[in-house]
């Protein structure tokens, strides 16, 4: 990327934290996956209870080497083993965790974020309970709007996690989204959070890399 393309991105970021702000979720920039390691070091404490969300991007990141390091009490929903009901209630004590980790599906300009669940334990999460909420975002998941952040979730987070889940649904063959009544949908629960109730509840962490869907 150039030194243009690059402002122009650096001006979206600018204009997507100033809202996120404004919207009572705090915004962080850093600009790889050193420096938010380093972040997250910086919003959570050594022994604190932390779960996360369904996320490729914590997996790309080292966000989820980073939990089961030893540092943290890690509800390791993804540890090998775990019967239909032990992850059940690793959702239910998620809500009681210090600290949730998440991506997005988009995030917009307007400090908005836009999610799609299956199931809506990671919405349910991102809504109530937790003390913390640590959203972590490629700069590839900024849109302009909310009619933008459908459109990505049917073009390309909705078919991409379809495919890697292999479920049996139109859009894991096809690439894009056909509002399915599959058995086997992952859109189920659409969640717009449009702003914070508790100012600093969710913490947007944004890296200037592409990461997940």
């Amino acid at each position: 990327m150039d030194e243009n393309a690059s402002w122009v991105m650096e001006k979206k970021v600018e204009r997507t934290m100033e809202n996120l702000e404004k919207n009572n979720m705090d915004a962080f920039y850093v600009a790889d996956e050193k420096g938010l390691l380093q972040k997250i070091g910086e919003l959570i404490n050594k022994g604190d209870t932390v779960s996360v969300g369904g996320s490729m991007t914590l997996f790309e990141t080292g966000v989820i080497d980073l939990l089961r390091s030893g540092k943290y009490n890690f509800l390791d929903r993804y540890a090998q083993g775990l019967s239909t009901d032990a992850i059940k209630e690793i959702y239910r004590k998620s809500f009681s965790a210090d600290a949730y980790f998440t991506s997005s599906n988009a995030l917009t300009e307007n400090g908005e974020l836009y999610n799609v669940d299956g199931t809506g334990n990671r919405v349910a999460s991102m809504i109530y309970g937790p003390d913390k909420v640590i959203v972590v975002v490629g700069i590839n998941k900024i849109v302009k709007d909310v009619d933008e952040a459908i459109e990505r979730n049917k073009r390309m987070a909705a078919p991409a996690n379809a495919k890697r889940l292999n479920r049996k649904t139109p859009c894991a063959s096809l690439g894009y989204c056909t509002n399915c009544n599959s058995p086997d949908r992952i859109c189920n629960d659409y969640v717009l959070i449009k702003r914070q109730g508790i100012k600093g509840r969710i913490k947007v962490i944004i890296v200037n890399k592409d990461f997940g869907y």
